[in-house]
């Protein structure tokens, strides 16, 4: 069927009206995302993040449990079909005759650095496949030179498996680390302002987040990286919740390094992240695993971790080239859409608080944080669950070894798949929980480390 022939009722007609019980039975493959992509070609984003007759389509491509409704996919997101299966079938291949088919398959991975450099903003020589933000972020961390005396500057909201490499850097070299607090939420002036005032002439290293895993704050990237440029240090992002959730290139950044998991909002499989590095910072950073003189100034140095399992890093082909087909405009905007949808119907309530700036769209997409005054969140968290079977994370206090928050919150976090039933019975379970109140359990008593799953 041709785009120019595809109409709602050929949608009806094709889909058909089996509801849950379709999405169990098929995926849809690239032909037909493909085709139904082509069916909004000339719709605006904000358009097609209504349309759910669009969104149904992309629905049916992931094996979900709709027992339960998942608002955590800021952890781990669930990986379509098309790509799921291709790392089952690059894994069978492999698993018949490891010696003769993982090398072919590893040489194919060029490929797809190609293709990542191409749809992120970068030079193929900038793109190195990992398994993940934390691996990604600690090669750089671990690989800049520094001595005792010299200076980190990053955020208390920072993730604390990054901070923890800090941390032992300082313990073991004598370097000096220091956290700056800021309130939630605030403003990029401001977050710039308190970089700025923080450094010292023994500062090296700015640490920070794109958006915090916490209450999606948005950092002004390429602003603070200036400023770290101009005065001689060097810029690390934690890149883990951006890309693949909202777009933008990752030279227009103009950061130093940006470490991602590709699990989250690109919806790879497990196993997957990427770390870029401005070509002429390659040579200033050692690699996570000894590498040879002559690859100093090679972005594949930071890829050697002795034996891959390639079936996961070929999939990524897959989950890349099903996010290229539905598009990253129409992703974002869908995403906005559905936060937009239940921030705009609870905020009427006094008692509830949204901690996260929605009030442009440049900021609003997947991730949210909210609490209801007079609520402990892991009481709120709990009866989400035990009642309306919802999957959020609670955030409150501290986690290791001396992070200090002075707010608690959920994290509310859906993904394309996620339905607009789904979203407005959390509605209902709010107010529900506003109107009547929570147990209150053990919960309630000391701290939760909860809300640093990623």
């Amino acid at each position: 069927m041709s785009s120019a022939k595809w109409s709602r009722r050929s949608f009806l007609r094709t889909a058909g009206a089996v509801g849950t019980i379709a999405s169990g039975a098929r995926g849809m493959g690239f032909a037909r995302v493909l085709e139904t992509s082509a069916s909004v070609a000339n719709t605006s984003p904000e358009e097609v993040a209504k349309d759910e007759f669009y969104w149904r389509e992309i629905q049916m491509d992931f094996k979900l449990d709709r027992t339960i409704i998942n608002l955590n996919n800021g952890f781990t997101c669930p990986t379509p079909r098309v790509a799921l299966e291709s790392e089952f079938r690059y894994t069978d291949m492999i698993n018949m005759a490891p010696i003769f088919y993982q090398y072919p398959i590893a040489d194919r991975i060029q490929t797809i650095r190609l293709r990542m450099a191409e749809e992120f903003g970068c030079d193929p020589e900038e793109m190195a496949l990992t398994r993940g933000a934390s691996e990604s972020l600690q090669i750089v961390q671990n690989g800049i030179d520094l001595k005792a005396g010299d200076e980190v500057i990053t955020t208390e909201q920072d993730y604390p498996r990054m901070l923890t490499t800090w941390d032992q850097r300082m313990r073991r070299e004598g370097i000096k680390v220091t956290r700056l607090q800021f309130p939630v939420p605030t403003t990029a002036d401001d977050l710039y302002q308190r970089f700025e005032k923080a450094i010292t002439p023994k500062t090296k290293v700015f640490h920070f987040c794109h958006v915090t895993n916490l209450t999606a704050q948005l950092f002004p990237v390429q602003r603070l990286s200036r400023l770290a440029r101009s005065r001689g240090i060097v810029t690390i992002v934690d890149g883990a919740h951006a890309l693949g959730q909202f777009p933008f290139k990752l030279r227009d950044l103009e950061c130093d390094a940006y470490g991602v998991s590709l699990h989250k909002w690109l919806l790879a499989p497990i196993g997957n992240g990427c770390l870029y590095v401005r070509k002429e910072m390659i040579p200033k950073f050692w690699p996570l695993q000894a590498a040879p003189e002559q690859q100093d100034d090679d972005i594949r140095k930071f890829e050697a971790i002795g034996t891959h399992p390639w079936g996961i890093r070929a999939a990524l082909g897959e989950a890349l080239a099903y996010h290229q087909a539905i598009g990253g405009e129409r992703k974002a905007a869908r995403l906005r859409y559905l936060t937009l949808r239940w921030a705009n119907a609870l905020k009427v309530h006094p008692r509830i608080k949204i901690l996260t700036d929605l009030s442009e769209p440049a900021q609003a997409w997947a991730i949210a944080a909210v609490n209801i005054e007079g609520i402990d969140v892991r009481d709120l968290s709990k009866f989400l669950m035990d009642k309306y079977r919802i999957i959020v994370v609670a955030l409150v206090g501290g986690a290791p070894p001396n992070q200090v928050f002075d707010y608690q919150c959920l994290r509310v976090s859906p993904n394309i798949y996620t339905t607009l039933e789904e979203i407005d019975t959390f509605v209902r379970a709010m107010e529900d929980a506003l109107k009547n109140g929570v147990p209150s359990t053990q919960a309630s008593a000391g701290s939760t480390t909860e809300g640093w799953m990623s």
